[in-house]
């Protein structure tokens, strides 16, 4: 009993061996990824075997719009994560209280606007992306659903980022693996008992991002030692909603273009058919759980960075940083082997159409070697972020997304139109992809070494 206590325990990363703390951080943190990676995963097994290969694109190409549409939620978990965990590290009680409480504002006003705008611009968006009219109503519906019930979503992500912060990666593993178990019991109980189709996959997506949500607002509640949940700490005060809007907003552009490149290659994607739409999306999905140690170990080193940061312990900063970035490395290499070489298996959960197997499995190849690119780029842009210096991630991220991914895609599709492909190469997708993957390293690297995101301590 007292081992699983000191399990969940917040963990104080400012002293000890680097490397220890940053995998003792992220283990958990990696279940809890993999584990929310296979809330959409099971939403594509499900219809895909229960529907039919027309509605697991009707979800996949709702995923840019999605993605697009939340980017507040976004800002405001990455602002909420760096400011706590410096915080805490600085062992600044009143500060630590007063930022948690303006968070929990900020995500209830965040999570208004997105019910209300979202599903008002969620069909013209749709429209607009040339979706094609077999899955355009679909897409609608389960979008609709998944804006109306965000509240879950929204709480959940800002909730678990403050937890992280101070942190606590155990607790928010553990409510999100009580979640995903209700997702895949809903999952099949409102698709393949009461052929609810994509409508259910929503809805039970919602009902168990909710209890996430709920859960980890509740273990909050119990964290006495070390900040105040009070009433007055819910009034937003200028400086400290200021501070999460600024240090947050940076990610939150980050991810906003990163979702309108991903419209546009969408736009270019839905003009290869429902196949390779499809096809798409089992990609995804499998990319999904390819890229989670990158985006565990980008987090911890955002936590590591910014508690070390707050104790003005800068010596372990960059001792961490090298650390943490060769494990992600080595993790993300042995990860992307056994998807190469288990691949077509892979592929094969999701569709029994032997075409689209070979079809997904083909291009997932292309992108094996830039989930290694990508561990460096999450993993030092995560230092960058906590410390305090979440505006060059961005500019790294618009550099790559806007003028790399984006023109190689169209231009590949452009210079390889033929007879047999009037619309270009489909393997365009994937190679500009690939291309923005390996410069963004390049380009993280550079700027790390630089150095100047050490002086944007707060």
């Amino acid at each position: 009993m007292e081992m699983l206590k000191k399990f969940f325990e917040p963990v104080d990363m400012t002293e000890g061996a680097p490397w220890k703390k940053i995998v003792f951080f992220t283990v958990p943190m990696l279940v809890g990824n993999i584990a929310q990676q296979l809330y959409n995963t099971v939403d594509s097994v499900v219809v895909g075997n229960y529907v039919g290969d027309n509605a697991l694109a009707a979800v996949g190409s709702a995923g840019p719009i999605l993605n697009l549409l939340l980017v507040l939620f976004v800002g405001i978990s990455v602002g909420a994560g760096i400011i706590v965990s410096q915080y805490f590290g600085a062992k600044e009680r009143e500060k630590l209280s007063i930022t948690i409480g303006n968070c929990i504002t900020l995500t209830a006003i965040a999570t208004i606007f997105v019910m209300v705008v979202a599903s008002l611009v969620a069909r013209p968006l749709l429209e607009l992306l040339d979706t094609p009219e077999s899955i355009i109503d679909w897409c609608q519906s389960y979008l609709l659903i998944l804006f109306i019930g965000s509240a879950g979503l929204a709480f959940y992500n800002i909730l678990s980022g403050i937890l992280r912060g101070l942190g606590d990666s155990m607790a928010a593993l553990a409510y999100l693996l009580v979640s995903t178990v209700v997702n895949i019991v809903l999952d099949v109980l409102f698709v393949a008992k009461l052929n609810m189709g994509v409508s259910g996959v929503a809805l039970a997506t919602v009902i168990a991002q909710l209890i996430s949500a709920v859960l980890c607002f509740l273990r909050l509640r119990r964290m006495v030692e070390l900040f105040d949940m009070k009433p007055s700490y819910l009034k937003l005060q200028k400086y400290h909603a200021l501070k999460v809007i600024q240090l947050g907003l940076p990610s939150g552009i980050t991810q906003a273009i990163f979702s309108m490149a991903m419209i546009v290659v969408q736009s270019l994607t839905n003009s290869f058919g429902e196949m390779f739409i499809a096809a798409n999306v089992i990609i995804m999905r499998v990319d999904g759980f390819a890229m989670m140690p990158n985006f565990s170990f980008g987090t911890a080193m955002t936590t590591y960075a910014g508690q070390n940061v707050g104790a003005r312990r800068y010596d372990r900063v960059g001792k961490g940083a090298k650390q943490g970035t060769l494990i992600a490395m080595g993790v993300s290499a042995v990860l992307t082997s056994l998807i190469l070489i288990f691949g077509k298996a892979l592929m094969g959960i999701f569709t029994k159409t032997p075409e689209l197997v070979d079809l997904s499995r083909d291009m997932m190849g292309i992108l094996a070697v830039g989930y290694i690119a990508m561990a460096v780029t999450q993993s030092l842009s995560g230092v960058m972020r906590g410390a305090g210096d979440t505006v060059t991630p961005m500019w790294i991220s618009i550099v790559t997304t806007i003028f790399i991914r984006v023109p190689v895609a169209y231009g590949i599709a452009f210079l390889t139109r033929s007879a047999q492909f009037p619309g270009g190469r489909q393997e365009c997708i994937f190679i500009s992809l690939l291309s923005s993957w390996v410069a963004g390293a390049l380009i993280t690297f550079f700027f790390y070494k630089r150095g100047k995101w050490k002086e944007k301590a707060v």
